[in-house]
């Protein structure tokens, strides 16, 4: 959450991958000197008198956001989900925090509400973008708007394996952008969590990643996971080709995409019994991440 032109900035990084038992980061970058934040979400005494009730508690939460204080800001918020900004902060709070059926009907109602998302930001002159996991390697930065809820709902409905309710909100984004990578990315998980011996789901996967090249680390997980698909439908030598091509290049791709890459591409190598490559990507990612996987294991060690 930031406040423009003031330098005053907080992040806040979602867990990891789908499923319970997730852990949490958070930080915040102090402002300057001169400039507290409360002072800037602060209103007035006599503002007061004539600010709806609900309203205030966004702009107390937001205040308590941007200081750090997330347990109070969600006690504020909580009292302002009958605004669309303020449900859809307190659902992705709620969500940080574990509270996923909290989180989804918060969401839920800021979806409900989408023709009125982020008018309370902008009035404040607030941004408020998350960082949410897509998959294990890939996170998106997700804003107060409709693709942003339908994605945190997906996240909410993945942690409690409602894999119908997930799917249905990435089939209303994919209406709405048919083209966003994102979306593509986060069904080709979807399919391959809740259905992952099934071959229809992994041949829809293979048809998500048509066509798609390496060109940003969205693109090169896409093709992680049709690669995974090809492998499950018996394709090693196309799955071999397509990872391959996704570690071509490494600027830019986080540690965790490309040792997600180069595993599988090691087991692919193995289904095709080329043995020495196998061992010799394993090596290689027992040399960068030597906990990574079943690695030990599979070099012997």
């Amino acid at each position: 959450m930031g406040l423009p032109g003031t330098g005053i900035f907080y992040t806040t990084t979602f867990p990891g991958g789908s499923g319970a038992g997730r852990g949490s980061r958070s930080s915040a970058v102090a402002p300057p000197p001169s400039i507290r934040a409360e002072d800037r979400l602060t209103l007035g005494f006599f503002k007061r008198l004539i600010t709806p009730d609900d309203e205030k508690a966004l702009v107390d939460g937001c205040r308590e956001v941007a200081l750090g204080n997330e347990e109070k800001a969600f006690q504020h918020l909580e009292r302002a989900i009958h605004l669309a900004d303020g449900a859809y902060l307190a659902g992705f709070l709620a969500l940080k925090k574990n509270r996923v059926e909290k989180a989804a009907r918060y969401l839920a109602a800021a979806a409900e509400k989408r023709s009125s998302l982020g008018r309370y930001f902008a009035k404040y002159g607030i941004s408020a973008v998350m960082n949410l996991p897509v998959t294990d390697e890939i996170t998106a930065h997700v804003g107060p708007d409709l693709r942003g809820v339908l994605l945190g709902l997906v996240e909410a409905y993945q942690c409690r394996k409602r894999w119908e309710d997930a799917g249905a909100c990435l089939e209303r984004l994919r209406r709405l952008e048919p083209g966003d990578v994102v979306v593509k990315l986060s069904l080709a998980e979807l399919l391959l969590e809740a259905r992952s011996g099934d071959k229809d789901a992994c041949r829809r996967i293979v048809r998500l990643g048509e066509g798609i090249e390496n060109e940003t680390s969205i693109h090169a997980a896409l093709m992680l996971y049709k690669a995974r698909a090809l492998r499950r439908l018996g394709l090693a030598t196309a799955a071999r080709d397509t990872l391959t091509a996704a570690l071509r290049r490494k600027k830019d791709r986080s540690r965790d995409l490309l040792n997600a890459l180069r595993y599988e591409r090691a087991r692919v190598y193995e289904d095709l019994g080329q043995k020495s490559r196998a061992r010799a990507d394993f090596e290689r990612l027992y040399a960068e991440a030597p906990d990574y996987e079943d690695v030990v294991q599979r070099l012997g060690l």
